[in-house]
């Protein structure tokens, strides 16, 4: 082997596959994540679930579906959703953020639009299942992901903007989707078609944007202080939290009131407009895309707050407001204070899931973060599944959802003693 000097010059060093060319990008590559992971949940969930409420008015009538029998699909939906969501982490560790994302949103996107062409509630109810475990598959590692890629002093901000994409979907469903069945007989089934062809789209953007850590790249998290470096990079805690320690439990069962409640407004509001207060479709349509408007500012806004003054005192105001908002629905008021309901929804709606997905990296770490995410996710998932068959049970029997909003407004009460009681992040360890 030749080894002197001026022999030729040395063989170009070629860059990792994974790795984007930094000095092009103005801005720190955590917040390509943080739009990545907004596009996520606008899919996953904003398509994948919270379309569902303006569907499912036009959806029930040409399938002659009772309330119960809406409320049963909704409930369908979150049973995928549970069994998936304690699989999500680990598979996470397996594969990668990136994969089982991107993965995951096209389950979501080839479910939807196979239930466009069902007739059978028994069929649709099958796929809308694995809706659910898709959907699961994406938001809990996109949530994980989010606490890797952010220190303490921005993990709220950014969990706050990735939650929005749900706002940005009930946005685009509140106008296409009256749109859809104004301009065909079977509107709802174009209406699943396009919003499944839409996810698919999402898929192939968020696998070319995501990556694992910011190691991938050589950078670290965005505003991370030296404290926090150094501990990522020493060993796991001889004692790390445990799944069945008093604060995750405590934080799970903040998790469950949320999910009992949020999804009875998300599920019925629009059909209680439509069926008890007479109000057209496409005019409940457009007030579903005020709350989908209004909470633009739900997550990133609460989120900084949560970062600035505390994850305790962010979430019980949060779940005031919410509690106003279901009893403003729930009584028979004139119409000014429906419209209060829906501004005092918008402006909290995905502010829960920011803070929590915060409230458990600031206790957790990034070496237990998505196990307990998933844990408090799973406990979460049971609200949901209970929330919307119940509150349809109760529509059945009364006739109307008042019942309904009633018992989220008192469950949501709970929710902000139960808030009231969470420890500093600093005294976690010593009540596990």
């Amino acid at each position: 082997m030749n080894t002197q000097q001026g022999s030729g010059p040395p063989p170009p060093r070629r860059r990792p596959p994974h790795r984007l060319p930094m000095h092009r990008l103005p801005i720190h590559y955590g917040w390509v994540i943080m739009a990545a992971g907004t596009l996520t949940i606008f899919a996953c969930l904003g398509l994948g679930r919270f379309s569902l409420g303006m569907l499912l008015p036009s959806m029930g009538k040409a399938l002659d579906l009772s309330y119960a029998e809406m409320g049963f699909l909704s409930t369908a939906n979150f049973v995928g959703y549970l069994v998936a969501v304690l699989l999500s982490g680990r598979i996470m560790r397996r594969i990668g953020a990136r994969n089982i994302i991107s993965a995951a949103l096209v389950g979501v996107g080839g479910s939807m639009m196979a239930i466009s062409q069902l007739s059978s509630l028994t069929a649709i109810t099958a796929f809308y299942i694995l809706t659910g475990m898709a959907s699961a598959l994406a938001n809990v590692p996109v949530m994980a992901l989010i606490s890797i890629w952010f220190g303490r002093s921005q993990r709220g901000k950014a969990a706050g903007f990735v939650v929005i994409g749900s706002g940005f979907a009930i946005i685009l469903c509140g106008w296409l989707i009256p749109y859809l069945n104004d301009l065909h007989h079977d509107g709802w089934r174009t209406g699943w078609l396009s919003l499944g062809a839409t996810v698919l789209c999402c898929a192939v953007i968020c696998y070319a944007l995501f990556r694992n850590t910011p190691a991938e790249l050589g950078l670290a998290p965005v505003g991370a202080t030296t404290d926090e470096l150094s501990a990522a990079g020493s060993r796991p805690s001889p004692a790390p939290l445990a799944l069945h320690s008093r604060i995750v439990l405590h934080c799970a069962a903040i998790y469950f009131l949320f999910g009992f409640t949020y999804v009875i407004y998300v599920t019925f509001v629009v059909t209680s407009m439509i069926e008890d207060r007479g109000y057209a479709e496409s005019a409940a349509g457009i007030f579903w895309s005020w709350v989908g408007l209004l909470s633009l500012l739900s997550g990133p806004l609460p989120g900084a707050l949560s970062d600035r003054f505390g994850r305790k005192a962010a979430l019980m105001s949060v779940f005031a407001i919410q509690a106003m908002a279901y009893l403003l629905v729930a009584l028979p008021l004139p119409d000014f204070f429906l419209f209060c309901s829906i501004g005092c929804y918008g402006i909290v709606a995905w502010s829960i899931p920011s803070i929590i997905s915060a409230l458990v990296a600031d206790y957790a770490g990034q070496q237990r973060v998505a196990a307990i995410f998933g844990f408090v996710t799973f406990v979460f998932g049971i609200g949901q599944i209970i929330g919307p068959y119940l509150a349809g049970l109760l529509a059945e029997a009364t006739g109307s959802f008042s019942a309904s909003f009633f018992l989220a407004f008192c469950l949501a009460v709970a929710a902000v003693i139960l808030s009231s009681f969470l420890p500093a992040t600093g005294t976690a360890k010593s009540s596990s």
